[in-house]
């Protein structure tokens, strides 16, 4: 079984995503994610091993290519959807016996902007890093995060933004979580915000790379759920 953990584990890394996928193209003809996923667990791996030994292996390896620029975010789309294929497996029987996760991200792009992109690519990252994820979409007020905070106690919330124009709904949404929720951690990215924004907002942490805010998630002591 390890052997087939460290194959699903190159599925990811390299974006396989079922036997009928031809990409990569070295993998073509070969199984994927979706049947390796469904092998381990017919052979008795249990869902927690799966995600910890294949996945989370495979999408540090992809987290870390990215962040050096050896791969790029058609790549890092590739691995995700092999993820997604593989947890489709996962969910149900996480769901049904309430298996720990390493604690639960809220994420979405703020007020005022409509771009997801690269806040898919944090929260395919996160996820296939062994968290819960709650993505709320585009568009996003600090009700709504307040909102999601109240159902999801503990959370860590993650803000993005693309343009200059929604960066002051970011201040504004910081603030208000910190005011209603002052003990709620926030992270902050997107390519007109940095550190030094970040301090000014009195956001907790900025990450300009996905494999920058997993690390910062898993230095925090989080209460499993």
């Amino acid at each position: 079984m390890n052997e087939i953990l460290k194959k699903l584990a190159e599925c990811i890394e390299f974006g396989k995503i079922n036997l009928k996928s031809p990409y990569p193209p070295n993998m073509k003809g070969q199984e994927g994610a979706d049947e390796l996923t469904k092998q381990l667990l017919d052979g008795g791996v249990s869902a927690e091993d799966v995600l910890s030994e294949g996945l989370i292996v495979g999408m540090n390896k992809v987290g870390k290519k990215f962040r050096d620029n050896k791969v790029f975010v058609p790549q890092v789309l590739m691995s995700a959807k092999a993820m997604d294929a593989a947890m489709e497996h996962l969910k149900p029987i996480f769901a049904a016996t309430g298996s720990k996760r390493k604690g639960t991200f809220i994420i979405g792009t703020v007020q005022g902007d409509l771009h997801d992109i690269g806040k898919n690519l944090v929260g395919m990252m996160v996820e296939g890093n062994g968290y819960k994820v709650i993505d709320l979409g585009t568009d996003v007020s600090s009700e709504k995060f307040i909102e999601a905070l109240n159902e999801n106690p503990g959370a860590v919330i993650g803000l993005s933004a693309l343009l200059t124009t929604t960066m002051t709904n970011m201040e504004k949404i910081t603030v208000e979580i910190k005011k209603a929720k002052p003990d709620t951690l926030i992270t902050i990215g997107g390519a007109p915000v940095n550190n030094q924004f970040r301090e000014k907002i009195g956001a907790d942490n900025y990450s300009p790379d996905p494999q920058g805010l997993v690390e910062y998630l898993n230095n925090l002591a989080l209460s499993p759920l």
